[in-house]
């Protein structure tokens, strides 16, 4: 996806995310992230939205959360002013990234070929998984995504995220995970995790039988790998460890210590 396209995203789950919080009572219990209210969801993300403008327009070669984190977020609001506040939120990050130069250079949560890129996509995925949390507090359906944003977004959180040396999904006994979305094309829809005592690798050249595979569309993987949805959705065969292993082990975290 261009980056146009990755800022409509981020536009209209931001929006479907205020949308909701304005529905939603602030003290009504976000499933999906266990001990949440709807408030914590959306000063969570009134928050980052914050965090990632003021890193784009300002090309911070750091992480603020180190040092200026509360002259950049700001007091959080009355709860009456939240969901304004996380709107305008949404609107200072949008437009943050679009006037961003291609060649921007800005601390980044892990390596990526352009600090933009890295920027507009990290940020439409984290409020996209945030719209699903908003939807299951509400009780809804959840919205698609789409089978290109969903690839992509496995691709941002094996090779990003768990390419980071703070990955915990570890195994001293050498495994293989296969991933396979069964509505993607053969080449683009396989993943294959190597746990290792210091991360997991990633590769995609087929790998015969490997110890466990997860199977089904690419948006209800995407969603699974992202604690979002139960794998009971999915087709699992093999070995249940290596699947108790990603539950477990394999959530992003908003206090991880930052290590790139």
């Amino acid at each position: 996806m261009n980056i146009g396209d990755q800022i409509n995203v981020l536009r209209t789950e931001g929006e479907r995310i205020a949308v909701a919080g304005g529905e939603l009572a602030l003290n009504a219990l976000v499933p999906t992230c266990p001990g949440w209210i709807v408030k914590d969801l959306l000063t969570h993300i009134g928050t980052v939205h914050r965090w990632a403008a003021a890193i784009v327009g300002g090309a911070l070669p750091y992480d603020p959360r180190k040092q200026d984190f509360q002259r950049i977020v700001g007091p959080t609001p009355h709860d009456d002013l939240l969901v304004d506040w996380v709107r305008e939120g949404l609107l200072r990050l949008a437009a943050a990234l679009e006037a961003a130069p291609d060649d921007l250079q800005c601390w980044q949560v892990f390596p990526a070929q352009s600090s933009r890129r890295f920027w507009v996509r990290r940020q439409a995925h984290e409020t996209t998984i945030h719209r699903v949390d908003a939807e299951q507090a509400r009780g809804d359906e959840i919205s698609p995504v789409g089978p290109e944003f969903a690839a992509d977004g496995i691709d941002e959180l094996l090779l990003g995220f768990h390419g980071r040396p703070s990955s915990r999904v570890r195994a001293l006994r050498p495994s293989v995970l296969h991933i396979h979305a069964t509505d993607l094309p053969p080449g683009r829809g396989d993943w294959y995790v190597h746990p290792t005592d210091t991360g997991p690798l990633v590769t995609f050249s087929e790998v015969e039988s490997p110890h466990c595979v997860i199977e089904g569309p690419v948006e209800l993987l995407y969603l699974a790998l992202w604690n979002r949805l139960p794998f009971d959705d999915l087709a699992v065969h093999g070995d249940p460890a290596l699947l108790h292993l990603w539950r477990n082990y394999s959530a992003v975290r908003w206090v991880d210590p930052v290590d790139v």
